[in-house]
């Protein structure tokens, strides 16, 4: 059953307040609790006892004004969407509140498809913001470290599927480019689970010849072959009773893949030169950056070892799919190599940060990590600044910058020997007298939407439908993009069309 929203409208006109009553109660989706009031400080005491989601208030009210009652909201609980109506259009008024937080901005007469579209738009981000809480009140419960910092909701999915199956025994494959976190998540797995007494055993089976690696799983006997000058306890033995994480598991050989496979079929190994079968009981979380599906195609990957791996897969993001962590993972190094180096680094500037925000982290959340701890050795005071940056930081986020301002100034061109592959935003298209233009569109508001879908969709099709990357050529959030798009209609061709 879904939840019910609750909505609180604030205006001395009961007319008014009459008609929003008529547009709720003709809403199929989502169910509505709607509450009225006439006054300002009736609203902020409703505000302050009982769940509220959305405040729709007038913006010339008796006692206060809508700008003053959407500051006041915002303070009282910032989760709250506010919604300003008013009968006199301003652009001044609906850029002040856009500026102090608020969610949209209408002109009386409301329009029921304007209104209906809040209303759904605040269900699925109140559905979405009690989801994000219940996600991290299960993996709060399972896992109480300081071992992973996130904020993210696709971490957050990730640590809920990996505190689900810490009390298992099942076989765990994580999956993610190089430097997201394997380990440590494979680290978390083990420490909250009845195996947390039993050892935790790392194999980077990468790391090792070729011609080791069987030696490091399963040991050896001595004299089995040259330089084994004596009998050797592989990492199987050293696990047993607890977990083994074998990383890069998609670089094992084929011969060793059958040893494997044995193993976690009837969980007995043989050294090396041994014929004697050992009874281990031992967890196994492999991870790998490669992309097995492929190697099993290629038949460099046995797929019956696949399937026994991949009982419960877990796909650990790139540090530049999830930026939400990216703040929280900067404070949380600055005060780790701070007391590391014996500095005095505090915090960040809000230039750095913004240059860190806009990085794209190959190396993820290791290469945060290398950055921020270069970044403290060599600030000169309590705050790191944007010249402590790696050149690779500052030059990207550069660019990002002179494209986004390349989108909200598109009569602007590129100086001399600028890069040519830097995507571009091609306006939508402008007629040279500004009046006729708006008498074409029936006014200047639909002039201006017309204006807008154009750049949105000219990023959509230079960016191939990737609207993460059509977000940054506009200079807005993926979030802000999303929304627009609904609001003025504009489809996605590319995803739509796979």
């Amino acid at each position: 059953m879904e939840k019910s929203i609750n909505v609180l409208a604030i205006d001395d006109d009961p007319t008014q307040l009459e008609l929003l009553r008529v547009i709720c109660s003709s809403v199929t989706y989502p169910a509505i609790e709607l509450t009225t009031v006439e006054r300002a400080d009736e609203g902020f005491r409703i505000v302050q006892e009982q769940p509220i989601d959305l405040v729709i208030t007038d913006y010339r009210l008796s006692d206060l004004t809508g700008l003053e009652v959407l500051q006041r909201v915002k303070r009282i609980n910032p989760l709250i969407a506010v919604v300003v109506v008013t009968a006199y259009e301003s652009t001044q008024d609906a850029l002040e509140v856009i500026k102090n937080g608020g969610d949209d901005y209408l002109i009386k007469p409301v329009r029921h498809a304007d209104m209906e579209h809040i209303l759904v738009r605040t269900a699925e981000r109140m559905a979405l913001v009690r989801e994000n809480a219940e996600l991290r009140r299960e993996v709060e419960t399972h896992f109480k470290t300081d071992f992973i910092v996130f904020e993210s909701r696709e971490m957050t999915e990730v640590l809920n599927i990996a505190a689900r199956s810490a009390a298992s025994s099942a076989t765990v494959l994580i999956r993610g480019e190089s430097g997201t976190g394997k380990e440590l998540i494979a680290q978390l797995i083990h420490y909250t689970s009845g195996r947390k007494e039993g050892p935790f055993v790392t194999v980077n089976v990468a790391a090792l010849p070729e011609t080791l690696v069987e030696s490091e799983l399963f040991g050896h006997r001595k004299g089995s072959f040259t330089g084994a000058t004596e009998d050797r306890v592989g990492r199987f033995e050293e696990a047993n009773g607890g977990t083994l994480f074998i990383d890069e598991i998609g670089d094992i050989t084929p011969a060793v893949q059958v040893k494997l496979l044995r193993a976690l079929q009837f969980g007995q190994i043989q050294r090396v030169g041994d014929n004697r079968s050992i009874g281990l009981d031992v967890r196994i979380i492999a991870a790998t950056n490669r992309n097995l599906e492929r190697m099993i195609e290629e038949n460099q990957f046995r797929v019956d070892l696949y399937y026994r791996l991949n009982v419960i897969p877990l796909q650990v993001p790139a540090l530049r799919d999830r930026r939400a962590d990216i703040s929280p993972l900067v404070t949380h190094f600055i005060r780790r190599f701070s007391r590391k180096n014996r500095k005095e680094v505090e915090s960040i500037s809000h230039e750095a940060l913004d240059r860190l925000m806009k990085y794209d982290y190959p190396g993820n959340v290791r290469e945060l990590e290398n950055t921020i701890e270069r970044a403290i050795i060599l600030a000169r005071g309590p705050v790191i600044l944007e010249r402590d940056l790696p050149e690779a930081v500052r030059s990207t986020s550069s660019k990002s910058d002179a494209t986004a301002k390349s989108a909200e100034n598109p009569a602007q061109t590129d100086h001399p020997g600028a890069s040519d592959r830097r995507p571009q935003v091609a306006p939508a298209p402008i007629a040279a007298n500004a009046a006729a233009l708006i008498a074409e569109a029936g006014g200047f508001d639909e002039a201006m939407r017309r204006y807008e879908r154009g750049l949105i969709e000219s990023a959509l099709e230079q960016c191939r439908g990737n609207q993460s990357a059509a977000a940054r050529m506009l200079g807005v959030g993926e979030r802000k993009l999303r929304s627009r798009m609904e609001v003025l209609g504009v489809e996605n061709r590319y995803r739509q069309s796979g």
